[in-house]
């Protein structure tokens, strides 16, 4: 959830609420646990997740992820029913995403490419209540934790605590005051913490800013523009299906799409690639399936790094990439599950 690149940040964690339930604005006092009545659940979940398109914020969010600290300065403005967003990596190679609505554009301007894409065609908050959100109370248990100050601010805490091996805990604080989300973790089996995001500096409010984002967008001259084609399709027409479920985990989109990347002479020569995202409501795993390439794909591969795992395999003449927050035998029960009938 929270190792994502920061271009997937905005998306993921910057949401916020307008109100939450009568329960959340009444917390034990101490950080004592205290449930959360099952049907204020997905109305605390669901005015987190809905409000980013009604907030104006600027601030400096910092992710720490299997020991690595990135950091960027994100703006989010909104001008009716239109939603502008910005983000400036602070850390290693400069990078700047700007987007308006559903249009995304990844510049790097050091190396002179851009990356055009749009973002309708695959889920847009890829970590908060996707499909299966009106189930997160079967697999976690919800508790609320008092009050803690984050970023200058006083924060309401959330704690999701999983119901079974095959997801993390989670731990939210969201704003007293607006409810958008000012920190999160995610939590391993013992309650350690694998990754963790918070804003280190925010402002609420303010002014709307459209031409800080729109400028750039329109100036891509000198740039090399990459556009990766994006269509959607399912999974069982491309001949691929999962023999049996994995609990709470649900289908919330299947695209063919184009990998390619910064540096590549021919985007167009890359292969064709389907992706098909399974989400329960919290967590999501990714199923990335290509042609076997023998000059890049030697060996299958289980890979961590923060909270996200990686598994690589070979399955007939093509080559399977599994991608989650979730843990390692999650993904290998997608794995197995997978199956190709053509």
């Amino acid at each position: 959830m929270l190792n994502r690149l920061l271009t997937a940040l905005a998306f993921s964690f910057l949401v916020g609420a307008f109100a939450l339930p009568a329960a959340a604005q009444s917390p034990a006092a101490g950080g004592a646990d205290t449930p959360v009545d099952t049907r204020e659940v997905r109305a605390w979940l669901t005015r987190m997740h809905d409000a980013a398109g009604h907030r104006n914020f600027q601030g400096i969010f910092v992710v720490n992820a299997g020991g690595t600290v990135s950091s960027a300065r994100i703006a989010h403005f909104c001008v009716g029913a239109e939603q502008f967003e910005r983000i400036d990596s602070l850390d290693g190679q400069m990078r700047q995403v700007f987007r308006h609505n559903d249009i995304v554009h990844t510049l790097w301007p050091q190396s002179r490419v851009a990356m055009v894409e749009r973002r309708d065609l695959l889920t847009t908050f890829p970590a908060l209540l996707q499909s299966g959100s009106d189930h997160i109370a079967d697999f976690y248990d919800v508790r609320s934790q008092g009050s803690e100050r984050v970023a200058a601010r006083d924060a309401l805490v959330l704690l999701l605590r999983p119901k079974d091996g095959l997801r993390y805990g989670y731990r939210l604080w969201a704003d007293r005051i607006t409810g958008l989300l000012l920190r999160a973790e995610v939590l391993g089996e013992h309650g350690e913490v694998l990754e963790a995001a918070a804003f280190s500096d925010l402002t609420i409010g303010g002014r709307a800013q459209p031409d800080s984002v729109l400028a750039p967008m329109s100036k891509l001259d000198g740039y090399r523009v990459m556009r990766p084609s994006l269509t959607p399709v399912r999974l069982e027409a491309e001949g691929w299906s999962l023999r049996q479920p994995v609990p709470g985990f649900e289908p919330v989109g299947c695209v063919r799409r184009t990998l390619s990347r910064p540096g590549e002479v021919d985007a167009g020569a890359t292969p064709q690639v389907l992706q098909a995202i399974y989400s329960d409501g919290l967590a999501t795993v990714s199923i990335f399936i290509e042609p076997h390439d023998p000059n890049r794909h030697t060996r299958g591969v289980q890979a961590s790094v923060g909270a996200t795992q990686t598994l690589m395999r070979r399955a007939g003449a093509s080559w399977v990439t599994i991608v989650g927050d979730v843990p390692a035998s999650t993904l290998r029960q997608f794995s197995a599950a997978l199956e190709y009938k053509k």
